[in-house]
């Protein structure tokens, strides 16, 4: 299964991964996303958009507000693309070429 190169580096952020995490579990608008991530307010709108330009994250406007959430493809593509390297990894963890 393919990865969208513009996505792996989206979440290639240690905060981004975070905010999909948290608005995988509910839709939430960035003052929700910013009191749980802990994160400064205009950082968290920049890493907003990156996901959003990424096509990882929609946003849908309700009323004076905007809520975020993820597009459900992009944590199972990524988790599928992940888990056979992570399988292997595991498996061959003391496994080396001789010099």
């Amino acid at each position: 299964m393919s990865v969208d190169p513009d996505v792996i580096k989206a979440v290639s952020d240690p905060l981004r991964p975070r905010i999909v995490t948290l608005l995988a579990h509910e839709a939430l608008r960035t003052t929700h996303l910013w009191e749980k991530a802990g994160a400064r307010r205009t950082d968290l709108s920049d890493h907003l958009r990156v996901l959003r330009e990424a096509g990882a994250v929609e946003t849908e406007p309700c009323g004076r507000f905007d809520y975020h959430r993820p597009r459900p493809r992009v944590p199972r593509t990524l988790a599928t693309a992940f888990s056979a390297p992570a399988r292997s990894a595991t498996a061959t963890a003391g496994d080396k070429r001789p010099c």
